[in-house]
């Protein structure tokens, strides 16, 4: 990446005639627009990256596919248990 730094030649713009100050006003300001354009592409090329990094760190935090079967063989024997056994899993699951 370019880092430049723009000095305006004063000594030009002091003596220059106002079409020509026009002008010059001009190229400096497609030049920021050209800029801001490259800055929108680059702002949006690293919300993308960063929204892809943060995908993947979601997915490596959720558990495997067989632990989720687990769990849901789990919850499946906990809702299908009777009243009395579903009381006494409570408590022991509690006392844990």
């Amino acid at each position: 990446m370019n880092s430049r730094s723009i000095r305006p030649p004063w000594e030009y713009l002091q003596q220059a005639t106002v079409p020509a100050l026009q002008s010059f006003e001009l190229s400096r300001l497609n030049h920021a627009s050209n800029l801001k354009k490259e800055i929108d592409t680059l702002l949006e090329q690293w919300l993308d990256e960063t929204a892809a990094a943060m995908l993947a760190r979601f997915l490596m935090e959720q558990p495997s596919a067989p632990e989720q079967a687990a769990a849901r063989n789990a919850s499946k024997q906990f809702h299908a248990a009777p009243q009395e056994g579903l009381a006494r899993t409570l408590v022991r699951s509690r006392s844990r």
